[in-house]
């Protein structure tokens, strides 16, 4: 009797599997109106993106892939590298560096350090984030690498490991040279890394001014002024590069980046960003759909230990999505068929499908969340007879 029932039971449940696909809490509705967004406004840059930080949805873009000079906007991969080596205890905050010729003698924006001298890695961090300062940047370089030479193939290993396909260092300052470029897509990628990994070290990018050996200089960040809600990150200045920045600004909860490459000044660079922010943030919002790992729904396993297993997703589901349209947005999942032990913690079985308007706008896939070991194998063979009439059930309907 109890094998019956425990039949009947794993019966309703394939009905149950079968037919249900919605899986999330909006509702579509019946009286939506379709909905208007305008074209991302006009920006005087070579190139330029606009993406949210949770979801990674584009909002605007020109030539987001070209490989172009990236000047100071390098020193956001240094600052990367260093942080790593902070976290690895390789490198502390009160480290003293003694201050090479070459770090000394470099060209360009300097936080003035002296040949000889010694100065704490804390100085030299907080010298090349808000002074943009060459000679801090090398100075670092060769504090942890021994060499700038050797420091830019940590800094390219780094860039491999973070999907920085159109990026290439040979310095850790971005000074010009013809085999040291980028794209704003890598540079959008390596600040969405910078604030996820390193959110506390994140707001040295927020920091205005900074005193060193009696002068003091300001963050060339204007925007750190002007928009209380950008708390970074880096700007940059060749003459073959053209003025650039790269901004985040966080508004009720959403955050996005901004990059602006290759703008005919510095007051430039700062209108074209605020142009993009405020164009992302007044049409577009984010939500955060399901955490990561959360129990989404069960899917039937047949010859294991157990005869169900959770579903979710295995990152966090964000999606960036006009403003007011969240009640319209749709969400399916679908299951594999006739899952059959033994399932792996992290498996994938199925996916799950956002869509709005009839345009699919996220797809993810569906894991397991735990584990089922094979089961008996009187529980095997039960399984396989059950599987049997299911088929059989089917073929003659």
């Amino acid at each position: 009797m109890p094998n019956l029932k425990r039949s009947f039971f794993l019966f309703f449940v394939l009905l149950f599997t079968a037919f249900q696909s919605a899986v999330a809490q909006p509702t579509p509705s019946s009286t939506a109106k379709p909905y208007v967004i305008p074209s991302p406004p006009s920006i005087a840059a070579k190139s330029y993106l606009l993406i949210d930080f949770n979801s990674g949805h584009v909002l605007a873009e020109k030539n987001a892939d070209k490989r172009v000079e990236p000047a100071s906007l390098t020193k956001i991969m240094t600052g990367y590298v260093v942080i790593n080596e902070l976290k690895n205890d390789n490198i502390s905050m009160d480290d003293m560096v003694t201050i090479s010729h070459k770090a000394w003698k470099m060209p360009g924006s300097k936080m003035f350090i002296e040949v000889g001298k010694q100065v704490s890695v804390r100085d030299l961090i907080k010298g090349m984030v808000i002074q943009s300062g060459n000679d801090a940047s090398v100075a670092l370089a060769e504090m942890v690498a021994g060499s700038e030479e050797v420091f830019a193939q940590l800094m390219n290993k780094y860039a491999q490991s973070i999907g920085m396909t159109n990026t290439h260092y040979v310095n850790a300052t971005g000074l010009p040279h013809k085999d040291h470029y980028t794209s704003a897509h890598d540079l959008a990628l390596l600040t969405k890394a910078l604030i996820t990994e390193f959110p506390e070290e994140y707001k040295w990018y927020s920091e205005k001014k900074f005193t060193f050996n009696g002068i003091t200089q300001y963050n060339r960040n204007k925007l750190l002024w002007q928009d209380p809600t950008v708390d970074g990150l880096k700007t940059g200045h060749t003459e073959s590069a053209g003025y650039c920045l790269v901004a985040s600004a966080l508004r009720d909860e959403t955050r996005l980046i901004s990059v602006i490459l290759g703008a005919s000044g510095a007051e430039k660079r700062i209108q074209e960003t605020q142009k993009l922010l405020n164009y992302g943030f007044r049409f577009f919002e984010t939500h955060k759909l399901y955490s990561a790992e959360q129990r989404l729904n069960d899917a039937v396993v047949w010859e294991g230990t157990r005869d169900l297993i959770g579903v979710g997703t295995a990152q966090d589901l964000y999606v960036t999505i006009p403003r007011g349209q969240y009640k319209n947005l749709i969400i399916e999942s679908t299951i594999q068929p006739e899952l059959t032990a033994p399932i792996q913690k992290g498996q994938p079985l199925g996916t799950i499908q956002v869509s709005l308007s009839d345009k699919v706008i996220a797809e993810r896939p569906l894991v397991a969340l735990s584990e089922i070991e094979e089961g008996s194998f009187f529980k095997k063979l039960m399984d396989q007879i059950k599987l049997f009439f299911k088929g059989l059930f089917s073929f003659l309907d």
